[in-house]
C-alpha cells in the first residue's frame, strides 16, 4: 500500500493546518477522483493509506492509515491545544507545562521573598522591585541585605560611604576616617606644656610651641655658643640674656676663632689639593697690556706663579716674570726665572738640584714658532743648594728671554693674554 503524507494527498492544505481542515480536505480529494480525475479509486482506497503526522517535521515519528490521523492528533504531544487558563493561546501539548509555568499571562505564582501570589504579569513587574527581596550593597562593602532596608544602610551603616571628617570638612570613606582622623591637621589636640591653651589644631601646634607657649622652657639664643640656661619665654628669658651679655660675649669670641681656624685650615687643604704634582706649569698671564705698562711705571715688578711640585714628594717650584725686564733686559726684554722654595720633603730629596729646567713662550698663531730656553743648573750654583727658610731666596733664569720687540712681530701676545711653560726634567737633558 502506498506511504503518503496527509498534506500531500490534501494537496491544498498547508502542512501545520488543524486535523479539521486537513480530514475535509482529503474528502474533497476522494469526491474529485470519484467524479472526474481518477473515478477508479474509492474513499476507503484513499482513507487505507498509509500517511505521516502533520507534525512530521516538529518530531512526530506517528505513521499509520489516515482513517487514524484524527484519533492520533488527539492525543499527539505536538499538536496545539487551548491553553487551560484560557489566555487565548494554542500551545503544542508538549510545551503546555512550561507555558502555565513560565510563560502564560494568566498564571498564578508565589514570590519566594514575600510570599505575595500574583498573575504572571504582575510577576514580571514584581520581579527586581520585591522589597524583601535579599541584594548586595551598591557600595561594594559586601553586605547583602533586603531591598527595603538598602537605604538607611547606605545612608547611616555602610562601610564604604563617603563622610565628612569633622575637623577639615573633607569628605573620606567612612572605614578610613578613624586613620585620617589620626593624623588630621585641623584635629584638636592639646599642648604637651599643659599651658592654659586647652586645644589647639594640630598643624599649630609647632608654631604654639616655638613662639607662643607661655610653659615651656626654652634655651638661651646663645645655645649653639655654649650657653646652657634654659627658662619660661618671658621676663625670665630677657632678664637671663640682660644679665649675661658679658658670657655671651665671650662664648661668641671662642666660636669665632674656632670657625676661623676651620676656615684657615679648609684654605689649606683646599691649597694642597690644587697644587701641580706633575713637574710641568703651564703659565696664563692676563692683562698683558696693563702689567706691562705698570712694571715700566715700577721698578723691579715681579710677577710670582703658583707654586709647583717636580712629584708628589718632590722638589717645590716657583717661576717669576718680569714684564719690563731685570738686570741686563731691564727696559727691553721679558725676564724669566725659577726659584727652588722650602719644601715638605726637603731633607729627604738629593741636593744640590740638578734637574734641567725648560722655559717655552708659547705663539698662538697657526703656524707656531716657540721661544725656549733652558739650562742644567751647575750643582756650584748657590741658587740650587738646600734652599733656607728665609723668604727671599735667589732664582735663576734668563734676564732677555724675549725682547719687546720679538714680542710684536708675533701672536705670543693674543687677546691681551700670554702663555708661559716651564718644565722640569729629571734626566738633565736640555729640553726644547
Amino acid at each position: 500500500m502506498e506511504r503518503i503524507h496527509c498534506c500531500q494527498i490534501a494537496g491544498s492544505a498547508p502542512e501545520c493546518a488543524p486535523e479539521g481542515d486537513a480530514i475535509g480536505s482529503i474528502k474533497s480529494y476522494v469526491s474529485r477522483r470519484r467524479t472526474k480525475e481518477i473515478p477508479e479509486a474509492t474513499e476507503n482506497d484513499i482513507m487505507s493509506s498509509i500517511v505521516f503526522c502533520i507534525h512530521h517535521k516538529e518530531g512526530c515519528k506517528w505513521s499509520d492509515q489516515l482513517r487514524r490521523l484524527k484519533g492520533h492528533l488527539q492525543t499527539c504531544k505536538h499538536d496545539a491545544t487551548p491553553c487551560t487558563n484560557l489566555c487565548g493561546a494554542q500551545i503544542p501539548r508538549v510545551l503546555m507545562e512550561d507555558h502555565l509555568k513560565y510563560t502564560c499571562p494568566l498564571r498564578r505564582t508565589r514570590c519566594e521573598f514575600c510570599g505575595q501570589d500574583l498573575s504572571g504579569s504582575d510577576m514580571e513587574s514584581h520581579s527586581g522591585c520585591c522589597p524583601l527581596e535579599p541584594i548586595y550593597c551598591e557600595n561594594k562593602c559586601g553586605h547583602k541585605l533586603q531591598r527595603r532596608q538598602l537605604a538607611k544602610h547606605k545612608t547611616n551603616e555602610c562601610t564604604k560611604r563617603l563622610v565628612s571628617c569633622r575637623y577639615c570638612l573633607l569628605q573620606y570613606v567612612a572605614d578610613t576616617l578613624p586613620t585620617h582622623q589620626a593624623k588630621c591637621s585641623r584635629a584638636p589636640v592639646p599642648c604637651p606644656n599643659r599651658c592654659e591653651l586647652t586645644s589647639l589644631p594640630r598643624e599649630e601646634l609647632e608654631s604654639h610651641l616655638k613662639d607662643h607657649c607661655g610653659s615651656m622652657l626654652n634655651a638661651c639664643p646663645f645655645k649653639e655658643a655654649g650657653c646652657r640656661f634654659k627658662g619660661l619665654r618671658g621676663a625670665s628669658l630677657e632678664r637671663h640674656l640682660e644679665e649675661s651679655s658679658q658670657q655671651h660675649l665671650v662664648l661668641m669670641c671662642t666660636v669665632v676663632s674656632r670657625q676661623q681656624n676651620q676656615i684657615t685650615s679648609l684654605k689649606n687643604a683646599l691649597i694642597k689639593m690644587s697644587i701641580n704634582y706633575s713637574g710641568t706649569l703651564i703659565w696664563k698671564v692676563t692683562d698683558f697690556t696693563a702689567k706691562l705698562a705698570e712694571a715700566r711705571s715700577k721698578d723691579g715688578m715681579e710677577l710670582i706663579s703658583p707654586p709647583f711640585y717636580t712629584s708628589q714628594f718632590g722638589y717645590k717650584l716657583q717661576a717669576s716674570l718680569f714684564l719690563n725686564g731685570n738686570g741686563t733686559g731691564e727696559n727691553s726684554h721679558v725676564s724669566i726665572y725659577i726659584k727652588i722654595l722650602p719644601g715638605d720633603y726637603d731633607a729627604l730629596l738629593r741636593w744640590p738640584f740638578a734637574h734641567s729646567v725648560a722655559f717655552t713662550l708659547f705663539d698662538q698663531s697657526e703656524k707656531a714658532c716657540n721661544i725656549v730656553e733652558s739650562f742644567v743648573p751647575d750643582p756650584t750654583w748657590e741658587n740650587f743648594q738646600r734652599p733656607s727658610k728665609e723668604p727671599d731666596s735667589l732664582g735663576f733664569g734668563f734676564p732677555r728671554f724675549v725682547s719687546h720687540e720679538t714680542l710684536k712681530k708675533r701672536q705670543y701676545i693674543k687677546d691681551d693674554t700670554m702663555y708661559v711653560r716651564i718644565k722640569v726634567d729629571p734626566s738633565k737633558i736640555v729640553a726644547v
